[in-house]
């Protein structure tokens, strides 16, 4: 399933950028929206994006977005790594 959001001639002819670029722009700026208010998971966002996880990390550090990481999440990731 995909998800199709319209947008109007006179919205999407003011986005100063090449159209080639705005598909792009648009789908990182929703997911950085997205990920911002907890709507979206980070992989899922970095998904939305295309970026890898570095990348996609780095630019929500420049947009000065926190990274939603509890502490549950950190016990999963070293119970991970202990291979438990």
């Amino acid at each position: 399933m995909s998800l199709v959001i319209e947008i109007p001639d006179e919205v999407a002819n003011a986005i100063r950028l090449p159209a080639i670029e705005q598909n792009q722009l648009l789908k990182t700026e929703l997911a950085l929206a997205l990920y911002a208010r907890g709507i979206l998971s980070f992989g899922k966002a970095r998904e939305l994006t295309a970026l890898n996880r570095i990348e996609f990390g780095l630019l929500l550090g420049r947009r000065g977005i926190a990274r939603h990481y509890t502490e549950q999440d950190l016990e999963d990731d070293i119970t991970y790594a202990r291979g438990e």
